[in-house]
């Protein structure tokens, strides 16, 4: 018998000069606006992914300073349970020779209010719940998440 598992998930929430990093990318749905994020790996920290899913679709070296929440939710159309860890995050440097991962057509940076006006076009409804908790100020200790690789 086998054993359902979700899917983990990492994003993150890069504000810089009152703006916040998104990501333009081709779904099975069309084009949607998602934070930087992507599946956890094999033998790699939650942290490591973070930086390595920002990186890899936006340009952007960004180091986590808080875990906003951990959303669970179901793909609007599969049976997909995703267990989605969300980071704040402090953007460190660009790259802008760097090829963006396969899907993503651009990574730009949108206010608050611009990101809640392109609500229709969010990959998961978790951009807009992580963007609001980060917004309201929540934020845990990284030292919550115990590594025991």
């Amino acid at each position: 018998m086998q054993r359902w598992k979700p899917n983990v998930t990492v994003a993150t929430v890069v504000e810089r000069d009152g703006c916040f990093l998104l990501v333009k990318e081709h779904t099975r749905q069309g084009i949607r606006y998602n934070q930087p994020a992507g599946h956890l790996e094999h033998g790699e920290t939650l942290l490591d992914a973070a930086r390595r899913e920002t990186l890899e679709e936006s340009g952007w070296q960004v180091e986590p300073y808080a875990l906003i929440g951990i959303y669970q939710t179901e793909a609007r159309h599969d049976d997909i349970t995703y267990l989605r860890f969300a980071f704040a995050c402090r953007a460190i440097e660009y790259y802008s020779d760097r090829p963006l991962d396969q899907g993503i057509i651009s990574a730009d940076w949108f206010t608050a209010q611009q990101i809640a006006e392109l609500s229709a076009e969010h990959r998961s409804p978790a951009v807009t719940h992580c963007l609001n908790d980060y917004l309201q100020g929540q934020r845990h200790p990284l030292a919550l998440i115990q590594h025991l690789l």
